[in-house]
């Protein structure tokens, strides 16, 4: 979910949890793995070469390429099918009106499409891959899904696929501009096989929890023991300082200009709705409005670790908290006392069917953690300024500072 990082040693800092690494563990392949991928033509590209900045701490940014195609429904190929004759199966003349994004071109808020990305992968027979939308896809509430041929869900690609890649997208707030080489989404590795345990273990979560690694919040801490380990809830902030007039949170406003993915300097005044503080401490989520939110407690990601953003429990409410899930190593984290620093998460939220009254302080997510198969040579923020380092509550970088 993080667009800039830094360059960082190996040697483990004192008080974290590093788990020796000689051979080829399971878990997220860091930055240095993905190099090696990136040149052994595991991940590849036709037609522009790899911008440097696409490797993240355990991710790599996928790119768009030359062409959407406008579809009346979003689908799935399907095994023996691959997702350009599934369009064609769904509409002979597909390519007769296909958009031309080379020089830019706007992709309309309610409508769906589908984009061929630049990037190709032919995994190893041990290596899985996973995707998610980049943190400002996400702020913009811009859905967007990861296909790949003969797929039978979205997001997931297994073990040895060799293939081409393409991405579904639905603006569903603002019509956005885009073009050959927007960056809307990142893919994760994962080896499944190898030395090593999958699972983070009771004791290591425990002294993540313990040390306040994960998170700035011994109330925080008490809570994920009780659900299970490598589990970290999170709660909804709705108080600000709990100042008169504190910004809480933003609902994105209807009938605005289009966004171009390229600026940084639009008024969120002239999109967003700001959502202010008042002494009920609730919000009321109107169905299909969506909000930017943010959690109660700083939380942060070890450099030997990942996170993922999982969607709410529908059984406690019918909304959405997050879509986009990825957080790197070293998001929230101070290394200079290794404990969680003070960034907060964002929440994407959209509530379904029926209003819903959030309360503050109300459970509304999990983060997984998950191992790393090695600590990366990049981490997430710490010498160079990230877009969402530090963060409290912040819309997508394409808007200016309130």
């Amino acid at each position: 979910m993080n667009e800039v990082i830094t360059k960082t040693n190996s040697t483990a800092k004192p008080g974290l949890i590093t788990p020796a690494r000689g051979g080829d563990y399971t878990g997220i392949l860091p930055s240095q793995k993905i190099e090696e991928m990136l040149s052994s033509g595991e991940i590849k590209t036709t037609m522009i070469p790899f911008d440097p900045d696409q490797v993240q701490p355990a991710s790599i940014d996928l790119r768009l390429g030359d062409y959407a195609y406008p579809v009346d429904t979003s689908f799935l190929p399907g095994k023996g099918m691959k997702v350009l004759d599934k369009l064609k199966q769904l509409d002979d003349r597909f390519a007769d009106f296909r958009i031309d994004l080379r020089n830019g071109a706007v992709l309309e808020k309610g409508r769906v499409y589908v984009i061929p990305l630049l990037e190709a992968i032919n995994l190893r027979s041990d290596v899985a891959a996973f995707a998610n939308p980049k943190s400002s896809t996400g702020r913009l509430d811009i859905l967007t899904r990861l296909i790949a041929d003969e797929a039978t869900s979205f997001d997931q690609v297994s073990e040895g696929y060799k293939g081409e890649l393409y991405i579904e997208v639905a603006p569903r707030s603002f019509s956005v501009v885009v073009k050959t080489g927007t960056r809307l989404n990142q893919l994760r590795f994962r080896r499944t096989r190898g030395e090593g345990a999958k699972a983070i273990t009771a004791s290591e979560w425990k002294k993540l929890l313990d040390d306040g690694q994960i998170a700035n919040s011994s109330n925080h801490e008490k809570n994920a023991r009780s659900i299970q380990t490598g589990l970290l809830p999170f709660t909804v902030d709705l108080k600000g300082s709990g100042s008169e007039g504190d910004i809480i949170g933003y609902r994105s406003k209807k009938h605005v200009k289009r966004i171009d993915l390229e600026r940084r300097d639009y008024d969120p005044l002239d999109f967003w709705e700001p959502i202010l503080f008042h002494k009920t401490s609730s919000l009321i989520l109107d169905p299909d409005e969506f909000y930017i939110l943010m959690t109660k407690e700083a939380i942060a990601v070890p450099p030997e670790y990942a996170a993922e953003m999982l969607p709410y429990d529908t059984r406690a409410g019918e909304f959405r908290v997050h879509y986009a899930g990825f957080f790197d190593p070293g998001f929230g984290w101070d290394a200079r006392i290794n404990k969680a620093g003070s960034s907060r998460g964002v929440l994407e939220v959209r509530s379904h069917e029926v209003p819903f009254l959030l309360e503050h302080g109300q459970t509304v997510g999990w983060l997984r953690y998950e191992r790393m198969a090695a600590r990366p040579e990049l981490l997430y923020g710490q010498d160079i300024s990230s877009n969402y380092q530090g963060q409290s509550l912040k819309l997508a970088k394409q808007f200016k500072q309130l």
